[in-house]
């Protein structure tokens, strides 16, 4: 099923998912080198990778050194919250994922979740944020692909 949802942003925006950001904050030169080359274009998360990096910081091994370098990066790059819009694609995407990649069998399909078909919710709230904002989702996910095959939204990788 295809969302009838028409961005209302510049498509050459990008929105970075937490794979990007990492190799970003780890200082991958190459990856810095193509963000350094987006020029104006629009470099941001989702509130649910801002999350996700806090996440990875404050369980670290290292938390008292990462935590500092994950804020200064988040400090950095723009934000997008969840809303209700954000809610009403969310459920679209995710139903429409789960229809597509779920047994077709009733019995089956009512034990199995979105996590059992190798999908999170998380890169769900992700895609509906890019396809809510007119995005492109910069990941090196093989999930995204999956999703893709659903609902259509740009995307692509920069690793």
């Amino acid at each position: 099923m295809m969302l009838a949802h028409k961005p209302s942003f510049n498509l050459m925006d990008y929105l970075l998912d937490t794979n990007h950001c990492s190799a970003i904050i780890n200082g991958n030169t190459a990856m810095i080198n193509v963000l350094r080359n987006q020029g104006d274009h629009t470099i941001a998360i989702s509130i649910i990778t801002y999350a996700e990096l806090l996440y990875m910081a404050d369980k670290s091994a290292r938390r008292s050194e990462n935590i500092p370098v994950v804020e200064e990066f988040l400090a950095k790059v723009d934000l997008y919250f969840i809303d209700e819009e954000t809610a009403i694609l969310y459920s679209q995407i995710k139903t429409s994922v789960f229809n597509h990649f779920a047994p077709k069998e009733k019995n089956k399909r009512r034990r199995t979740s979105i996590s059992h078909l190798g999908f999170t919710d998380h890169d769900l709230w992700i895609v509906a944020t890019a396809i809510q904002h007119g995005l492109i989702l910069v990941s090196a996910d093989s999930d995204f692909q999956r999703i893709n095959q659903v609902q259509e939204f740009s995307w692509e990788s920069w690793i």
